[in-house]
């Protein structure tokens, strides 16, 4: 689809349409901004997020010059059917959903959840994906990702007792710079006012916790087959996915890079938006 005069380029995240595409008996909620043409980059959401969790600030830095294509995987969000009860399934609904839209090669972009999604396809499909970026992520079988269930309940109690929102517990430190960036973070999702997406189902995010149980207690993954150049960031206090699993998969996969930022937690490349942009679009481009 070319981009014509009646088409304006879209390179605001907070302005891309929502579209739908049906595939596998799933219709697929997904928004596509930037310039269409060359090897899209794909984005691979976290825990119990939807369309509307990804911060404009990356989105918008790497549309300016890519295809950037977001979307609700089976049972998220505007997307139809259950969500599945394993990482591999999530892999093979993300599988589907790109076949779907007509794309042999693209580049992943994945946080935490999105990031085991990510690469349990590039295992099973590596001739798919070109690039590959994980944050915020970690490795089948992963010290202690099976615990993660319980630390998102605690910080969502933690959240509900001061009326504020969960991720500014799991993603960031409770600290003076922690709370002021998990403020600014949170804000910037609100930027856009309309179209927004439907929220995430309890049922779903349930089942979205025992996947990733399940994916902590599995047998580790070769990550040497991996022959994608891939970027790899996190903060350096990451309570989700240890920080530890992204030097462990950075050892693993060969000639991977690797990005940590200081004083930050899980959502360390949201704190660092600015310095992990440019960084994330260098990678890219190359």
């Amino acid at each position: 689809m070319s981009t014509t005069s009646s088409q304006p380029l879209i390179t605001s995240y907070a302005k891309a349409p929502t579209r739908a595409v049906s595939a596998g008996g799933v219709s697929f909620a997904y928004r596509e901004l930037g310039p269409k043409g060359g090897v899209p980059v794909v984005f691979f959401v976290h825990l119990a997020a939807t369309l509307d969790n990804w911060d404009p600030r990356i989105v918008d830095a790497i549309a300016k010059d890519h295809h950037v294509i977001t979307f609700d995987n089976r049972g998220v969000g505007a997307s139809t059917g259950e969500v599945p009860d394993s990482v591999e399934a999530m892999a093979d609904d993300a599988y589907t959903f790109i076949k779907a839209l007509g794309f042999d090669e693209i580049d992943i972009f994945s946080f935490s959840l999105g990031g085991f999604v990510a690469q349990a396809l590039v295992v099973k499909h590596p001739e798919l994906v070109r690039k590959l970026v994980l944050t915020g992520t970690g490795p089948a079988g992963g010290q202690d990702i099976d615990k993660l269930p319980g630390v998102t309940y605690l910080d969502i109690l933690r959240a509900n007792l001061t009326r504020s929102d969960p991720k500014e517990f799991l993603f960031f430190n409770r600290n003076t710079t922690g709370k002021s960036a998990a403020r600014a973070f949170i804000k910037r999702l609100q930027e856009r006012t309309v179209d927004r997406d439907a929220p995430m189902k309890m049922k779903g995010f349930q089942t979205q916790l025992k996947a990733i149980k399940k994916w902590g207690r599995s047998a580790p993954a070769d990550l040497s087959k991996l022959t994608q150049p891939t970027l790899i960031a996190n903060g350096d206090n990451d309570r989700m996915v240890p920080s530890v699993l992204s030097h462990d998969m950075h050892r693993r996969i060969p000639g991977s890079e690797l990005v940590i930022y200081p004083d930050s937690g899980h959502g360390g490349i949201f704190q660092f938006h600015s310095e992990f942009a440019p960084v994330a679009v260098e990678f890219l481009a190359r």
